[in-house]
């Protein structure tokens, strides 16, 4: 995976301001922050999207992302945080990474814009969720 900037920081052939290092995942200073202590969390192992994260590497990845949380909210003295990933869309680079942005009240990120859809009816709603569901379980 040479072409992709998120394996050559977890490699170390590329440089970053890493915060986390363990055999599960690498997490450092974002280039381009939202706030000052904006962190990606990235796995190891070189994988596009969230689905294509194997089962067993959810827990040991995320218990890191929330490790990494607690740490920028108390660094940077947050209220708060963000935390989000893109899979695919708005996803700057082909590897999974995790933001993890540190908050204060009132600083002036207003959230996301999202368009709306309804639904025509409960029963759409209940035949939406079963499908859901159905491939959960």
């Amino acid at each position: 995976m040479g072409a992709c900037v998120f394996c050559a920081i977890v490699d170390g052939t590329a440089a970053a301001h890493r915060v986390l290092d363990d055999d599960v995942a690498v997490a450092f200073l974002d280039q381009r922050p939202v706030f000052k202590g904006h962190v990606l969390v990235v796995p190891r192992r070189h994988v596009v999207t969230l689905l294509d994260l194997d089962e067993d590497e959810l827990g040991p990845f995320f218990a890191r992302v929330q490790r990494v949380t607690g740490a920028v909210q108390e660094a940077m003295g947050a209220d708060g945080s963000f935390v989000a990933m893109n899979n695919i869309v708005s996803q700057s680079v082909a590897h999974l990474h995790v933001h993890v942005v540190p908050r204060r009240r009132r600083d002036g990120l207003r959230g996301f814009f999202w368009p709306r859809i309804a639904y025509a009816s409960d029963d759409e709603m209940t035949i939406t969720a079963q499908a859901i569901r159905a491939l959960i379980s």
